[in-house]
Parts: C-alpha cells; structure tokens; sequence
C-alpha cells in the first residue's frame, strides 16, 4: 500500500489518502516513478492530477456534445465515422 497526498483546495492542507495497490502494480509505479527520478507520492500526485485533468476535458468535450445535439446542431453518421477516421489517422501519425 502507498500513501499519496492530495489537497483539497477547501483546506489548502495536504492530507493522505491511502490507496492500496496489488504488488504488480505497485512495482510497476515504482518503475515508472524511479525512471523519472521521482519518489512514488510525487509519480502518484502527477498520474492522479493529469487524469483528472483528462476526465475534465472529456467531460466537457460530452457536455458540447449534449449541447449542440439540444440545440438541434446534429451531424449525420457518415460525417461521424470521417470525424472518428481523420482523429484515427492524426494519432497513428504522431
């Protein structure tokens, strides 16, 4: 089990939250923490804080989504397989 910190801005304290890894896991992060030269409460802190970035972005990106179909601005399911194909060929590009 590791323990990472977190700080919840109503407090402007960090404060533990333990969060118990099975071993593969837990030497998988600590791989990756050792490789960046970093202690595994830091790796974990940067891993939580850019996945819960993601999760904001993502939400929002659904939110538009829910948005324009309310406003009746919908697109057909051929412009959304070309939408998903160009964005498939953009990542395999990079």
């Amino acid at each position: 089990m590791i323990a990472c910190g977190f700080s919840p801005s109503y407090f402007g304290m960090t404060q533990h939250a333990p969060i118990e890894l099975d071993r593969e896991l837990q030497d998988a992060a600590q791989a990756a923490a050792a490789w960046r030269d970093m202690s595994l409460q830091e790796y974990a802190r940067q891993v939580i804080a850019r996945a819960s970035e993601m999760d904001a972005e993502l939400a929002a990106f659904v939110q538009e989504g829910i948005d324009s179909a309310d406003r009746g601005e919908l697109i057909s399911q051929e412009e959304m397989e070309a939408w998903f194909e160009a964005r498939r060929r953009s990542a395999a590009a990079e």
